[in-house]
């Protein structure tokens, strides 16, 4: 079987890697870290196809060491142990370099295996994971390694690598390949940032383009198929889906609609409306809060629509939802009183009860007061009367703090006129 495109035509040098200017351009750490051809032990973290194999790659055949690659979804311990043992033969008199892909999925005894040889020299690794490191992989490696974060290319950046890829296609065919720049646009806008995908749609067009005269070309509509949905980055159980939705968090706290309509799009095309309806119901209390309280029974209710509908048409309340609560009043006064009671409750050991807030009704023979002394506030004016609810140890504690917004400053001045009247 033929080799894909991207793997025939993956750069060979620093030059020819597209996008990752931050870490590679002239000057960059990345790049004064190869060229100086002391390589030290490395992660790169990043999503799929961005091109962290690649620099891998280049920095073997540039540092002269011995090349081996391990693919942590199907690598075992004996797999190490076999990179373990060629340390110091004729093979790997310049040092072994370890390429270990996917490192998250290792477990711990499998990465700690590793620390040994990463520490003394012995093995200098460059791991690639798609999960932030700092949560997939241990401490320890972490602690030996430089992480470097490699990011999505642009749409622009891609341009190039995907003409260069029709052009190979070509040339090794021997036919000419009629491609529009509309075709690469589209190529370019609908594969997420990632290379590899890029190159493989192209790939892929050529197969299924309409053939005549020693001439392919690419309908527009093969394209679409071929295109279709390949720029959603999202894995359910990954950091694109807990990082949509902090996104999406973030831009309905921050008032901005039109970003908080995206993301959510986002989270809708991948199918997911139930990360994104918890969400939202999240959102609604915590963010929007005490400014607008019917925050929260209407979001439950365009939640509940939209379940009950399912996709597509539960994008209609969705929405309806997320541009109430970026366009409402924020307030976290909730939040806040509620994070703070929790705090106390943590530090403090078991609080009594004040003695008039019991369920009890009979004191006793003998005790030294009698009677519950509670004040019914419904017996009061205005059914209010000043009494102490919190534990003796806790009675000046204020938890709640009035927001600023419309609807907290008319509960506040209902408040202050109870305590005026009882003067």
């Amino acid at each position: 079987m033929s080799a894909p495109l991207a793997d025939k035509i993956r750069p060979k040098s620093l030059a020819d890697v597209v996008g990752q200017e931050h870490i590679l351009a002239e000057g960059k750490p990345l790049r004064r870290i190869i060229e100086s051809g002391n390589v030290p032990n490395m992660i790169f973290y990043g999503p799929s196809g961005v091109g962290k194999t690649t620099v891998a790659r280049i920095i073997a055949e540039n540092c002269g060491m011995s090349l081996y690659k391990l693919n942590g979804t199907n690598a075992s311990l004996a797999d190490i142990k076999d990179v373990v043992a060629d340390i110091g033969t004729f093979g790997s008199e310049n040092g072994i370099l370890l390429y270990l892909d996917e490192i998250q999925y290792l477990n711990k005894k499998q990465q700690q295996s590793l620390l040994e040889y990463i520490e003394n020299g012995d093995i200098t690794l460059i791991a690639s994971t798609t999960e932030n490191p700092y949560f997939a992989i241990f401490n320890a490696v972490i602690s030996r390694s430089t992480v470097f974060e490699f990011k999505p290319v642009t749409a622009e950046q891609l341009k190039p690598a995907i003409r260069r890829a029709f052009a190979i296609l070509a040339e090794e065919n021997g036919y000419t390949v009629d491609v529009t720049d509309d075709i690469v646009d589209k190529i370019a806008f609908s594969c997420g940032g990632d290379v590899r995908k890029a190159i493989n749609t192209a790939e892929l067009a050529v197969m299924c383009g309409v053939v005549s005269d020693g001439k392919v070309t690419i309908t527009a509509d093969s394209l679409d198929i071929l295109a279709q949905r390949s720029n959603m980055r999202y894995d359910r159980d990954g950091d694109q889906h807990y990082d949509i939705l902090s996104a999406f968090h973030k831009s309905v706290r921050g008032s901005d609609e039109n970003a908080a309509l995206h993301y959510a799009a986002r989270l809708i095309a991948a199918g997911d409306i139930i990360s994104l309806c918890r969400r939202m119901l999240c959102i609604a209390s915590e963010d929007v809060g005490l400014a607008y309280p019917m925050a929260v029974p209407i979001v439950k209710a365009c939640v509940d629509s939209a379940l009950q509908l399912g996709l597509p048409e539960a994008k209609l309340p969705i929405a309806e939802a997320i541009i109430l609560m970026a366009t409402a009043p924020k307030s976290n006064s909730a939040c806040m009183a509620i994070d703070a009671a929790l705090a106390d409750v943590e530090s403090c050991d078991a609080l009594d009860f004040p003695r008039h807030l019991q369920n009890k009704h009979f004191d006793g023979k003998g005790a030294a007061v009698v009677g519950q002394h509670y004040l019914y506030p419904h017996d009061f004016p205005n059914h209010y009367v000043a009494q102490q609810y919190l534990p003796d140890a806790l009675k000046d504690r204020v938890y709640y703090e009035y927001g600023d917004n419309k609807q907290e400053q008319a509960a506040l001045q209902y408040r202050k006129s109870l305590l005026e009247k009882l003067k």
